[in-house]
């Protein structure tokens, strides 16, 4: 009895086990290439999602999933405070117009969930707010941020890591906007803010309108990457290279509405300009893009955190925000470029902006 024999297997059996073994793997890819593709998109998203975050560097669309989610809890702070009817109405002091600058419970409750919200999951990112928190005041317990958003992780989908330097981000948020319009219960104006700008430049806008709808509706833009779902073009106004429409439909404020700032717009634009008064810089930039206003123009001084977002949203939809001069507008945290007022005006409009900056630039000269 030989034990220590061997086993041979000629060289035509090994070709056909060979070939067996093919035809498995062939038949397994294909039968499950759609479920494997599906799993394989699922873990790049949690791997994106899930990850802490780095000291030196940020993944802007988890950034963007957060900015989201944080615009989307002030709100529903904003909605709570505005049911309850007690909004500790305060004056932080007047305008250069006259017009008294209010503050409520609502935009400091909002703030402390927007600000700690965005500073629980990015410690290091700098984040520049309208609000401000009195020195005493007790730090809210935030609770935990998912950091997970389906529109934005199919935009992120096929990159694990898009990651900007920490130092080159500045997130500006405004927790109310159109605060005079939310204590007289115009609440259609009311909009919570958050934009991302990178070096400078605004590349995330969110704008979250808590009153429309049931639940509120939220709007996004990321540039060169996608938007919202419910953030939607209305019909392009029929314009020439050198002629406007007739009437040019311009947003103002409501404040400003039979001053100065309609004595310029007809102006600029002539004298069948149609007068929109609205409220909030975040409405008024939503309603160019919806059609209900051709451009929205404010000839006074504005804060950096009213057009951030606005200014973001526009851009990435193909419209653009100036000041009245001209100037892009510059967001960066660095000491030097750091100062919170545009003191020369804006300009923004979804189409033929640069016709209409021609027009404002003519009005000045006369």
């Amino acid at each position: 009895m030989n034990l220590g024999g061997t086993v041979r297997i000629s060289r035509c059996g090994m070709l056909t086990l060979f070939g067996l073994c093919v035809l498995i793997i062939v038949y397994y890819v294909a039968t499950n290439h759609q479920v494997k593709g599906s799993l394989a998109n699922t873990l790049k998203s949690q791997l994106r999602f899930n990850k802490k975050p780095q000291d030196k560097f940020v993944d802007m669309g988890r950034l963007l999933a957060v900015a989201i989610e944080v615009a989307e809890r002030g709100g529903n702070v904003v909605k709570q405070v505005r049911r309850d009817s007690d909004l500790n109405l305060k004056s932080k002091g007047k305008t250069r117009e006259g017009v008294i600058n209010p503050v409520t419970d609502g935009d400091m409750r909002s703030h402390y969930e927007m600000y700690f919200g965005l500073k629980k999951m990015f410690p290091q990112l700098t984040v520049i707010s309208e609000e401000h928190m009195h020195p005493n005041a007790a730090h809210p317990d935030i609770l935990p941020i998912s950091g997970h958003n389906a529109e934005v992780e199919r935009l992120t989908i096929t990159e694990l890591d898009d990651p900007v330097q920490m130092d080159d981000i500045t997130v500006w948020i405004d927790p109310l906007d159109a605060t005079k319009e939310y204590s007289e219960n115009k609440l259609q104006y009311v909009t919570t803010m958050v934009c991302v700008a990178v070096r400078g430049e605004p590349v995330m806008g969110v704008i979250h309108q808590p009153f429309k709808q049931d639940k509120g509706v939220t709007y996004w833009a990321w540039a060169e990457r996608g938007h919202s779902q419910t953030l939607q073009l209305g019909k392009q106004p029929e314009f020439t290279s050198s002629q406007l429409p007739d009437p040019l439909k311009v947003l103002v404020s409501m404040s400003h509405t039979g001053g100065k700032t309609e004595v310029f717009a007809k102006k600029a634009f002539g004298e069948s300009t149609k007068i929109v008064p609205a409220a909030g810089a975040g409405y008024k930039a939503l309603a160019t893009l919806w059609g209900e206003g051709d451009v929205y123009l404010h000839t006074t001084l504005i804060k950096k955190w009213d057009t951030c977002a606005p200014n973001a949203i526009l851009r990435a939809m193909g419209g653009k925000m100036t000041t009245l001069s001209g100037q892009t507008i510059n967001y960066a945290a660095r000491e030097e470029d750091k100062k919170e007022k545009i003191e020369d005006g804006l300009l923004g409009a979804a189409f033929f902006h640069n016709l209409l900056l021609e027009k404002v630039k003519k009005a000045q000269q006369t």
